[in-house]
């Protein structure tokens, strides 16, 4: 199973962080996306431009870039544009913007916010042509961008039914986070459902996990699944997926996730010792 880790959603230690855990021999490293989330994320695009330059071989994800925040076109040129930076590191996450994050930004950019899971829709049928350098219809008029890249690979993200049917219809990988293991197994079997109706192979599953390993104060843990309420989960269920304690009960619990079907694990640390955590998780993932 690859192994992600999500970077610092702010401040100047982005490198530092991507550095360390390309060291470390993590796969993938991971960039939050919104215009006005509820917490602060620096502009994925150009975090993970920097950090492009500055490894050599960590794959670079968006997790999730809300498509439908922009013009696809733009979008595309973005993509692109990384892929040549980094030599084809890019893992694409894409998401149409949760609930929690409220109506700020799609009022911001002019974009109704009831309409964002149909705008997503059409983007990803028009998305890896434009960035393919394939001449692509963008609102009635035909659009060829250059220089060509190759398309990185899609994550939907999302952990409901649509999010599931986009999936299957459009991406990868399917990329849920703060899932119980059960919804996790269930999912996959739904994937298989939609892959016969859309004849295509089923996809892969990439699973989002919040850790907080080691010596942990129990405030922080307690913070964190309060936090996690306002994404829909009861606080059963938070407790359920936050993975805390030794390394080695944080290998047992992703072993868990990898019989559930899933291929990929990206940590999310949530507490200040994050040079620390991504040591432990690499512990926790070593065979």
């Amino acid at each position: 199973m690859d192994v992600g880790i999500t970077l610092p959603g702010f401040g100047h230690d982005a490198v530092e962080h991507a550095q360390h855990a390309e060291g470390l021999g993590f796969e993938s490293v991971w960039h939050g996306d919104h215009l006005i989330p509820v917490s602060p994320f620096l502009d994925a695009t150009l975090v993970l431009a920097t950090v492009a330059a500055t490894t050599t071989r960590i794959k670079l994800g968006f997790g999730v870039m809300v498509l439908p925040l922009r013009p696809v076109a733009w979008a595309a040129k973005q993509v692109a544009t990384l892929q040549h930076l980094s030599g084809g590191r890019v893992l694409l996450g894409v998401g149409s913007g949760g609930d929690v994050h409220g109506e700020a930004a799609w009022r911001a950019v002019d974009v109704p916010f009831a309409e964002r899971g149909r705008r997503t829709d059409a983007s990803l049928a028009v998305l890896p042509p434009l960035v393919r350098g394939e001449t692509a219809s963008v609102h009635g008029t035909p659009v060829t961008l250059s220089p060509p890249a190759p398309m990185p690979p899609v994550l939907i993200g999302g952990g409901g039914a649509a999010a599931l049917r986009r999936a299957a219809r459009f991406g990868d990988h399917w990329y849920p986070a703060f899932l119980p293991l059960r919804a996790v197994a269930a999912g996959v079997a739904r994937l298989e459902e939609l892959a016969t109706t859309h004849s295509r192979p089923r996809v892969g599953v990439t699973v989002g996990v919040s850790v907080a390993l080691g010596a942990v104060a129990n405030s922080v843990v307690e913070h964190r699944i309060r936090s996690m309420t306002d994404y829909g989960l009861t606080e059963e269920q938070a407790r359920e997926v936050v993975v805390t304690g030794s390394a080695e009960q944080a290998r047992d619990h992703f072993a868990r996730l990898a019989e559930a079907g899933a291929d990929r694990i990206v940590a999310m640390p949530f507490t200040d010792d994050r040079f620390r955590q991504a040591e432990l998780v690499a512990e926790a993932t070593q065979t």
